[in-house]
């Protein structure tokens, strides 16, 4: 697993960070990635690649795949 700079991703008001599946998961999300793909690539299934999209969301506190995709590229995350 890459070396990923996690501390932007803190929201205020939950102050949890993404975990290192969910950094997985987002930098499928960054490739634009479907859950359905994502779901194949790291052998798991479709619920569970949605909730770990979902929780990014949450955690990162933006309303859909590309605004977490914007942010995670331009905070260096990815």
């Amino acid at each position: 697993m890459e070396d990923y700079n996690n501390s932007f991703l803190l929201d205020n008001r939950s102050g949890k960070s993404l975990t290192e599946r969910e950094l997985e998961v987002l930098k499928f999300v960054v490739m634009g990635k479907s859950n359905t793909e994502i779901a194949k690539e790291l052998l798991i299934s479709v619920h569970t690649a949605k909730a770990h999209v979902c929780s990014i969301l949450q955690k990162m506190a933006v309303n859909d795949r590309v605004q977490a995709a914007v942010k995670a590229v331009r905070e260096g995350l990815m």
